[in-house]
């Protein structure tokens, strides 16, 4: 039972039998008690001022009077000039921790009738995922399961950006210079071999740059006119009109990248129902543009490039077509959202995107809105913050990222290394180990990641994400394991958590007052789209079951009931614990 909402009705019930007022709800603001007063729930006086025509003080008594009379739940209440805080009885807080622990999928929202649509991920097939690419995807992922456990039907896609000149860059780096290397000939993960030729590109452009320089050119003018860069989008030019050449190399290449991203999504555990390819889409998006350009939304130059003005609406001109009719992300952007929308019956589509297209969102919904549709104010672009190293930011045509597979694998030799250095494990196989290390270091990487505000940059440090101590994921992960092993060692003396009818302690209420939070805290993350959320209530609850477990005796409490009791409250924290956590998308180990 939500005790904000119980207290809510009892005040309209006083409010009503005071004063003889049927006030709306939206007149009640309540709250959680703060730390240094006496309480649980706290309610401001101020608004009832108008219906009792007295001061914040009385007003409050009177009405915590009334209440403590109606509300066999309310122990007893104090008022602290305007605010009346109410403690709850010890009966309430069994009752609710008895609801709790009897609910099938306690946190689980009933069906809300809601579609979303998440889309993440988004790579580009000219590299390999990187660190910045993880934040993505453990994000979207994670989304994804919270508008689930908010009872929301969620579509999770994948858009992935196969052609443009982006792509016709590694492709002709890897005519030049390859003499027709393959992931199989080189033994290196295909997402990485095409990887390596746009870096190769960009090293070779950068060279014909300067020496354009060094003959009295400007570098603006070098940048435009270099040799690589005009065959590169003559390239994209004979793509677009079918070359068969052209298409089997982008298509050969393309293969090798998408075997390299399945790889890297099975380990980081993520999946889509459905992928889009801009291959497939771009065209919508044009015929779109074509459609805006007889009513008059959109204007072509006379070198034939289509243009939105926008300047109306306080922004600038936005290219859709360039003058050679290839199209630019924004073309492909409306065909892909115009197909979703006809497909989909939906009520939100999420873009999960960086920051730094926040503008580029800004104008795609004002494009849509122009073009008719008003589905176009359902479109949430959820921007979130880069990820940057203790080096300062990344930068893919440098090859200075940190590539995905790679800082996995770190992460589970660091987890691998801090575990063998902590024992206890020596009972455990092999192959057992290496499953606990697996789930060790990933579960560092996405709780260190997940856990930081998605608005916020964040700074990356694998060192202190794999911190069993802290707010880290192995802190909570071996929260969960310990967890696990008392009860298994109750089971095997034949004891079973149950309820007795005990009255609790003040460090049980807490608890139980921060288990009775859960929905409240999957309702708030999946409001403010921010998985962080979820991860900071579960460290919570872990750090609350610590101290609880230095606090008491569980397995040796000579009171039979009592001992029960406590395995009960300990079940139902690794409960809420694994739900908590699973929508992050991190395995908690029944054993470390």
């Amino acid at each position: 039972m939500n005790p904000e909402l119980l207290i809510t009705e009892k005040l309209k019930e006083a409010v009503f039998t005071l004063y003889g007022i049927e006030a709306g709800k939206d007149i009640f603001q309540t709250q959680a008690t703060r730390k240094e007063f006496e309480g649980d729930i706290t309610a401001v006086m101020f608004p009832l001022l108008k219906y009792s025509k007295k001061s914040p003080e009385m007003t409050g008594l009177e009405v915590g009077t009334v209440i403590k009379q109606i509300s066999p739940e309310v122990e007893s209440f104090n008022v602290v000039k305007g605010f009346l805080n109410i403690k709850l009885s010890t009966s309430f807080w069994y009752d609710s921790f008895r609801s709790i622990a009897e609910s099938k999928d306690f946190g689980q929202a009933p069906p809300s009738g809601k579609s979303v649509m998440v889309e993440f991920s988004s790579p580009n097939t000219n590299k390999p995922l990187h660190l910045g690419h993880i934040r993505n995807n453990l994000l979207g992922w994670s989304v994804a399961k919270l508008l689930e456990a908010n009872g929301h039907n969620v579509i999770k896609v994948n858009l992935v950006n196969d052609r443009g000149i982006h792509i016709c860059k590694s492709m002709l780096a890897w005519q030049r210079e390859a003499n027709g290397e393959t992931p199989q000939s080189s033994g290196i993960k295909g997402d990485h071999l095409v990887g390596k030729y746009y870096v190769a590109f960009n090293n070779t452009l950068k060279r014909e740059v300067e020496q354009m320089v060094a003959a009295g050119a400007s570098k603006e003018e070098a940048e435009k006119s270099a040799s690589i860069l005009q065959d590169a989008q003559s390239m994209l030019v004979k793509w677009e009109e079918g070359d068969k050449e052209v298409r089997n190399l982008w298509s050969t290449m393309n293969s090798w990248v998408y075997e390299g991203f399945n790889a890297t999504y099975k380990r980081l555990g993520v999946e889509f129902d459905k992928t889009y390819y801009e291959s497939q889409t771009y065209l919508l998006g044009k015929a779109l543009v074509s459609e805006g350009l007889k009513k008059g939304v959109f204007y072509e130059k006379d070198n034939g490039s289509v243009w939105c003005d926008l300047t109306a609406d306080g922004l600038d001109e936005k290219l859709l077509l360039r003058s050679d009719g290839t199209s630019v992300y924004m073309t492909q952007d409306l065909g892909t959202a115009h197909q979703r929308f006809s497909e989909y019956k939906l009520d939100e589509h999420i873009y999960v995107v960086g920051n730094e297209q926040n503008y580029h969102f800004q104008v795609l919904k004002l494009i849509l809105k122009k073009l008719g549709f008003d589905w176009s104010d359902s479109i949430y672009h959820l921007s979130y913050g880069m990820v940057e190293l203790p080096e300062g930011k990344m930068k893919s045509r440098e090859g200075t990222v940190v590539d995905a597979d790679d800082l996995i694998e770190n992460m589970v030799s660091t987890a691998r290394e801090t575990s063998l250095e902590l024992g206890k494990l020596e009972d455990m196989s092999k192959k057992d180990q290496n499953e606990l290390f697996e789930t060790l270091g990933l579960g560092a990487l996405k709780y260190f990641i997940i856990k930081v505000d998605p608005k916020k940059t964040m700074l990356f440090d694998p060192k202190e994400s794999i911190d069993f101590n802290g707010n880290t994921g192995p802190f909570i992960q071996y929260t969960h394991a310990r967890i696990k092993s008392i009860l298994r060692k109750a089971a095997d003396f034949g004891f079973t958590p149950s309820l007795s009818g005990f009255t609790f302690s003040e460090k049980e209420i807490q608890i139980i007052k921060l288990l009775n939070t859960f929905p409240e805290k999957i309702a708030e993350g999946g409001k403010e789209h921010s998985p962080a959320i979820i991860a900071n209530y579960c460290y919570d609850l872990a750090k609350e079951f610590n101290q609880y477990y230095h606090e008491v005796s569980i397995l040796k409490e000579s009171d039979q009931a009592l001992r029960d009791q406590r395995l009960m409250m300990i079940l139902q924290i690794a409960k809420v614990l694994s739900k908590g956590m699973g929508i992050l998308g991190i395995t908690l180990p029944e054993r470390m």
